[in-house]
Formats: C-alpha cells, sequence, structure tokens
C-alpha cells in the first residue's frame, strides 16, 4: 500500500511540474485598471477578443492572464461602461504591461456594478492587513476569510456577531455582556476561544456588542497567529480583524432607516466629503443608532455609535490618517443560565438543554436591570514613502472601556438542592443573581511601527516588513453581587416580578454583596518581528516570519491591602513558516504552513522551575483556487494544532501545579464564494473540528474541551438579482446556519450536558438601485428554538422580521 501510495504522489508530483513547465512557455499579461479620478477598478472584465481567456480586475484594479504567445486584442468593459480596446503582442516567457484608464469616475462605476453584477461581489482577492502587508489571498499560506460590506447589506446585518455567522469554523459562544474590558461576543475558532478585538491590524477593541455601522468588512484570520500579532490580541484558534470605511475623494453617502421585530429601530448615517479644493483634506462619518427590545418577556439593548475619519495627503511622500469609534449604550444582559456548584448532570434529570423545565419565552427578571456601557478608541496612522519601494508606517492606537450597572445570571438548580432530599432528582428551579460592575475601566495604547518594502537578492523578489510594537493595559475594573431569591421556572410564580433594580438596590443597601472582587492590574508587552515573501520562482513563494516578546507583568493591586504583588515578566519566540507552490499561476495554489502562538503563565512547580509560556504550533495544508474570471474562489485546508506546556493540577503535590499538560485540535475547513452566472452569488463553508485534552486532569482527559463549540459547522447563502430589464437590481436571498451538538459540561465528576444540533435559515428580498434600496428580512424561518453557550445556556431569537430603506447621495 504505501509503494503505491508513493508512486501515486510522485505522478501527481511529476503532473504538476510539467503543467507548471508548460504555463511558464506562456507569456504574461497584466497591468491596473483606474477610474479617471485615480480610484482602482474593481470588477471590470478584462478579456481577449481573438480567445476566451478573460479575468475580472481586484480591489486595487489589478489583473494579470497566462497567455499564449501571439497578436491580441485586449477588450475592457464592464456592463454599462463605454469599452476600451488595445493592440498587443506576446512573447513566450515574457511580461506585457498594459493599463486602462476608465472614462468613468469611482462613483460611477460602483452604481454599474452594484446594477449590472458584474463581479463576484463578495469575493475579497487580497488584504493589507493579514500579512502587515499587501498581499493576494493566492500568495499567502495562511487561511483567512473575508466578509465584505456588500454580503452584510445584501443580508440586512448591522453588528459583527451578525455577520461572522458567514465565515466557515467560527461560531459564537457566549453574548457580548457590554462589561468593560471582556464585554464584548466569545466565538469558538479550531476549538479555541476568541474575541475581536483588533481594528485595520492593531488593538481596537470594543466590550459591547459591535455595531457594524463604519466597517468595510470583517477579516477572519485563522490558526495561531502570535508572530505578527501577538498573544494578547489573538487565540490559538485565530483573530478576527475588522477593517473600516476609508475617506474618497468626492462628496457621497447614504442614509439607512430601518425596523422590524420586538421594537427594533435603527438610523444610521454615512456621509463622505473632501475638506478642501485639491481633495488633499478627505472626511468620512458614519453613525447609527439603535434600539431592539427582546423575544422574552423583558429586556432590551439600544446604543449609539459615531465613527469619523479624516485623511491628509500632505504630499506624494507623507500622509496621514486619523479617525475614532465612540460607542454609548445600555442594555439588559442577555439571558444566562450557568450550573450550580456541586450539581451534576444525573441530578437535574436531563442531559440537553431542550429537556429542562424552562419557559424559552420568560426573562424571569423585570424592570431596571440594566448596564450602561462606553467604549472611546482613537487611532492615528502615518505613512511616509522613503523611497520608491519602501514605506514607513507607524501606528497609534487609544482603546477605553467603561461598565458600570446590573448584570442578573441565573443558576440552575437541582430540585434535591432547594428541598434537602437527595434523592429528589429535576431542575424545576433557579436562582436569581446579579454581578455589577462598578464604575469598571480597561484602558489600552498601542504603539506600533511598520516598515514595508520590496528588494531584491540576485533575481529573488522579497517582499518585507519588520515592525516594533508597545502594547500598555491598564486594568481598573471592580464586580460585586448578591442572590436575590430561588423560584419555580414553570407555572404561576410567586415573586416572579421581584427581580428588578428597586429590590436589588435595598439588597446592597441592606447587607453587604455575597461577593466582592476587583481585576486591577497594569502589564506592557514588548515586541519586534520581521517577515519576509520570498518569490523564488514566478510559481513558487515562501514565507519566513519571528516576533520577539517581552511580557512585563506590574502585578495585581489589592484595594483592602494597598499592596501590588505576583510581578514577573517572561520572553517568548515565535516563529512562522508557509510555502505556496501555484502549478496555474493565480489560479491554483497548493500551500502549506506552520503558525505559532502562545500565552504567557506565571508561577512555579513544586520543584521551583518557573513556568514559561504556554505553546501552540500549528500544521496546516490544502488548495486556494481563484477560477473562471474569479468567479470562483475556494480554500479548503486541513490543519493540526499542537498545545504544549498548559498548567494543570499536580495530583502528587495538592496546593501545587505542573507544567505538562497538552491539547490537540484537528480539522478541516472549506469555503466557496462564487459567482457561476451574472446575478447568482453563493457563499458557503463547512467545518469539522476534533478537540481532546490529551494529557490533562482526570476529570476531563481525553474529552472534548467545552469551550470548543460544535464539531460540525455549516454555512450557506444564495442570492440572484436581476441584471436587466425594468426591475434591475430586484433580487432574492436565502440561506443560513447548522451547528451539531455542543458539549458543554463534559467531566467525570460533572457528566455531560449538550446544547441540541440547529439549523437556522433566513432570507432576504431586496430591491437595489443607484439611488435607493429597498430590503426586507426574515430571520429564523421555521422558528427554531436553539441555545448557545460553554459552561453556560443562552437561549437564542426567535423569528422576526426586519426592513431597510436606503437613500444614496
Amino acid at each position: 500500500m504505501g509503494d503505491n501510495l508513493l508512486k501515486t504522489l510522485a505522478t501527481g508530483l511529476f503532473l504538476l511540474i510539467q503543467l507548471s513547465a508548460s504555463a511558464q512557455q506562456n507569456g504574461n499579461l497584466k497591468g491596473k485598471v483606474t477610474t479617471v479620478d485615480g480610484k482602482p477598478a474593481e470588477g471590470v472584465t478584462i478579456n481577449l477578443k481573438e480567445g476566451k481567456v478573460n479575468t475580472l480586475s481586484n480591489y486595487e484594479g489589478e489583473y494579470q492572464l497566462r497567455v499564449k504567445p501571439g497578436s491580441y486584442t485586449v477588450r475592457v468593459s464592464a456592463v454599462g461602461l463605454s469599452i476600451q480596446e488595445k493592440s498587443i503582442t506576446i512573447i513566450g516567457g515574457q511580461t506585457v504591461t498594459l493599463d486602462f484608464v476608465l472614462n468613468e469616475n469611482s462613483q460611477q462605476l460602483q452604481e454599474v456594478i452594484v446594477s449590472g453584477n458584474a463581479v463576484n461581489r463578495f469575493n475579497k482577492d487580497a488584504s493589507d492587513y493579514v500579512a502587515k502587508m499587501p498581499m493576494k489571498r493566492m500568495e499567502n499560506p495562511q487561511v483567512y476569510s473575508s466578509i465584505s460590506n456588500q454580503l452584510m447589506e445584501e443580508q440586512l446585518l448591522f453588528s459583527v456577531d451578525d455577520a461572522i455567522k458567514n465565515a466557515p469554523g467560527i461560531t459564537k459562544l457566549w453574548e457580548a455582556t457590554g462589561r468593560s474590558g471582556d464585554g464584548g461576543s466569545f466565538y469558538s475558532s479550531r476549538g479555541f476561544v476568541l474575541q475581536s478585538q483588533l481594528r485595520n491590524g492593531i488593538a481596537g477593541n470594543v466590550s459591547s456588542k459591535i455595531d457594524a455601522a463604519n466597517l468595510e468588512r470583517i477579516e477572519v484570520i485563522k490558526g495561531p497567529s502570535a508572530t505578527l500579532f501577538g498573544s494578547t490580541l489573538t487565540s490559538y484558534g485565530g483573530l478576527i480583524n475588522r477593517v473600516t470605511k476609508k475617506p474618497y475623494d468626492h462628496f457621497g453617502g447614504e442614509v439607512v432607516l430601518s425596523a422590524g421585530s420586538f421594537g427594533f429601530n435603527r438610523l444610521s448615517a454615512d456621509v463622505n466629503t473632501p475638506l478642501d479644493k485639491d481633495k488633499n483634506v478627505l472626511f468620512r462619518l458614519n453613525t447609527a443608532y439603535s434600539y431592539e427590545g427582546s423575544f422574552q418577556d423583558n429586556g432590551f439593548i439600544k446604543g449609539f455609535v459615531l465613527a469619523p475619519s479624516l485623511s491628509y495627503k500632505v504630499n506624494d511622500k507623507l500622509s496621514f490618517n486619523v479617525d475614532a469609534e465612540f460607542n454609548n449604550g445600555q442594555n439588559t444582559t442577555n439571558q444566562f443560565f450557568v450550573f450550580a456548584w456541586g450539581a451534576n448532570v444525573t441530578d437535574l434529570g436531563a442531559s440537553r438543554a431542550d429537556q429542562l423545565n424552562l419557559d424559552y419565552r420568560r426573562s424571569y427578571m423585570t424592570e431596571g436591570l440594566n448596564q450602561t456601557s462606553r467604549n472611546t478608541n482613537i487611532f492615528g496612522q502615518m505613512d511616509y514613502k522613503m523611497a520608491d519601494n519602501w514605506t514607513s508606517q507607524s501606528n497609534f492606537t487609544f482603546t477605553n472601556s467603561y461598565s458600570d450597572g446590573f448584570s442578573p445570571y441565573f443558576y440552575l438548580l437541582t430540585d434535591a438542592m432547594v428541598s434537602g432530599n437527595p434523592s429528589d432528582v429535576g431542575n424545576h428551579y433557579i436562582s436569581r443573581n446579579d454581578q455589577s460592575t462598578a464604575n469598571s475601566k480597561d484602558q489600552v495604547i498601542e504603539l506600533q511601527q511598520n516598515f514595508i518594502g520590496e528588494f531584491k537578492l540576485g533575481n529573488l523578489k522579497n517582499r518585507f516588513v519588520g515592525g516594533l510594537d508597545v502594547y500598555m493595559r491598564n486594568s481598573d475594573q471592580f464586580f460585586f453581587g448578591s442572590t436575590l431569591d430561588t423560584i419555580p421556572t414553570q407555572g404561576e410564580i410567586s415573586g416572579y416580578n421581584n427581580f428588578n433594580a428597586v429590590n436589588m438596590d435595598g439588597l446592597y443597601a441592606t447587607r453587604p454583596p455575597d461577593f466582592v472582587f476587583s481585576d486591577i492590574y497594569k502589564t506592557n508587552t514588548y515586541s519586534s518581528y520581521i517577515s519576509d515573501v520570498l518569490n523564488i520562482t514566478d510559481n513558487l513563494i515562501a514565507t519566513a516570519a519571528l516576533r520577539l516578546d517581552y511580557f512585563d507583568y506590574k502585578g495585581k493591586y489589592n484595594p483592602k491591602t494597598g499592596v501590588t504583588n505576583g510581578e514577573y515578566d517572561q520572553f517568548a519566540l515565535s516563529p512562522k513558516f508557509g510555502v505556496v507552490f501555484q502549478p496555474l499561476k493565480d489560479k491554483v495554489a497548493l500551500f502549506a504552513n506552520y503558525q505559532n502562538g502562545f500565552t504567557n503563565e506565571t508561577g512555579s512547580d513544586f520543584d521551583g522551575n518557573a513556568f514559561k509560556p504556554e505553546q501552540a504550533n500549528q500544521i496546516e495544508g490544502g488548495v486556494k483556487l481563484d477560477a473562471f474570471g474569479g468567479k470562483l474562489s475556494s480554500t479548503i485546508s486541513y490543519y493540526n494544532i499542537k498545545v504544549k506546556d498548559i498548567i494543570r493540577a499536580d495530583t502528587q503535590h495538592s496546593t501545587f501545579s505542573i507544567q505538562d499538560g497538552t491539547q490537540i485540535s484537528r480539522g478541516f475547513e472549506a469555503e466557496v464564494i462564487t459567482n457561476p452566472i451574472d446575478g447568482l452569488n453563493i457563499v458557503a463553508g463547512f467545518a469539522y473540528n476534533d478537540s481532546k485534552l490529551e494529557k490533562s486532569d482526570s476529570e476531563v482527559e481525553g474529552r472534548r474541551p467545552v469551550a470548543a463549540g460544535s464539531p460540525y459547522l455549516g454555512n450557506l447563502w444564495v442570492s440572484y438579482r436581476l441584471t436587466k430589464g425594468q426591475v434591475k437590481g430586484l433580487g432574492f436571498g436565502v440561506g443560513g446556519n447548522y451547528a451539531s451538538d455542543n458539549a458543554i459540561i463534559n467531566s467525570v465528576s460533572e457528566g455531560e450536558f449538550v446544547l441540541p444540533a440547529y439549523t437556522v435559515l433566513n432570507a432576504t428580498a431586496f430591491y437595489d438601485r443607484p439611488k435607493f434600496r429597498i430590503g426586507v428580512k426574515l430571520d429564523n424561518l421555521t422558528n427554531e428554538q436553539y441555545w448557545i453557550g460553554y459552561s453556560c445556556i443562552s437561549p437564542q431569537k426567535t423569528r422576526n422580521l426586519s426592513a431597510s430603506l436606503t437613500l444614496k447621495f
């Protein structure tokens, strides 16, 4: 069997080399298409009149074609555009550069593309952030998904939470609470927990539900990514990077009014204008106000976001960009059920969420249990062109989050806990509890300096980024809480309305809280990193990167004693390698990567050995496709992540820990974004993850971690819009998400408790024209009752309808 496998691999490799060698005999046609106002023209068709060879320009206006030697007429066109043609001669092995300038400006082009759908609208070909340098997806050995603003608009999505559902292999585990520091939503990717803490590649945490008002797209970057982004803002499963809208050089914008079920209403605006006649100073403002009630009998979330952005081009070498995000909101924390200490699944008499004696429509709380949250994020960037191929990029970010108010939650109680009779089995009671924050604040300052450029070693092209990073965090958070009462969960509930702000304030006024704790500390992280992308041949690309990271924990402050203790510092190295081979240039890419992540740890074992950083190493391989002139984009990969040096209990020395734990997370992911015919767009994804604690405490060894999420995930969106006729721009979309059973309790003593598998279907209808847009959306078509969580249970929204009207100018 082994010999046959080797022969098969050898034959396949020989065919790929032959195919590549054959392709090398062709010529190369490349260039850039821009609008008359100098902007890149994305989605324009470039084809040869004499053959069937064609492609689409990418988001930078660039295109590239492999062409047999000969004379051709190159045509540039799109529905509604004037056609341009130029004659060329292609010689084998040589590259011809041919640029085009359209007669239309960027606003006219955008209107044409929206109306004509002449592009795979949901596919983004490149990113400036994933590799910290401009790099095409087909050249990058790392896997990432990009969720475009166009997709969010078509699906009537207004938050990062909702948009993330379009990325394969990632699912929400924990609702946003609004608490300072950690109040944003938690997700699971590749078996590990992560949050959305990066904005345009640097720190930009929002500790509440993140509004999408100023987002151009969302990048979900997979696998351990500490080498370029550090360990503080990433997880072993990857990271979420929010890419914001940028100012442009003419007046324009839109106003959007939306409304729907559960009292939902929203008003947003996007206004852009140049501030000087030479259009060197540009300003853009995105803002939104939203309110939504709960599908249950109590609860709400309302928020206001203001996001101004100013760019200033001093000259051809120097430019600045300054922008900010101001978020202000109030909310009732979404419902959380957690398992009481000492309880096990057997005593509950239920091993699945749909077996619990809970009323899906009841919130079990009433008025006033609200929280106020605020986030202020300020960003600055200076770009200086040092030479033709070298740029200095200086970044500054300041983020501050604040929260104050109630945060209700509920314990699932066994009947035995209430009756005192150990033989009583059931789950007919809950306790109602609060964990408030009091003027809690969390502040981050990040300074980052990058040098980005190109150079050659002999005939080998190198693309390089080197950077220095200083990350400073100042946490000043305070929490307290108490239990109010215990109530039954079904029928007529005496005292149901007692869980309110008046009673909780009265409780805190009459006796001290049941618990009080603070989280006051400072950390500084000093890092440097380098990354190089080497074109060994036109078809073979190698990448290598290394991070040096120094973590300085200043200790935790105890306000009761006035003492700070626990100081420590730690040094870590984080390498990264990758290779891409393109047997068909820019159409088929075989890739492999090695990526690293780490987590700083403090303390020592029984023998006095100081703990070192926990390490995660990923090996991944797969294939990327960009076929049929950009109409089919796909990534398929298999990964294996091993986490070592996990701290676990030392069974031989009960008060100590030992650093020898391991976890394995392996899986398969596939994504397809395609535009097979004009007007039809499909986004589909599938993921399987197998996570296991290989060496751990006996309670959980050999089991799936409770934070790993569902092993199987699927997402699908299919939409069609008319591209011709009197109702051009009319369209419909349908799709949804699937998640398999998710064990949120999984240990020897507690047992196994599962959140059942679910399939949620959604649909939209829309009419999109250059000057206006009308959209209608129905979410959760089948009115599915389902839950998310890890070590907790949160019921999700039932069927709901919304509509939106957009006026463009």
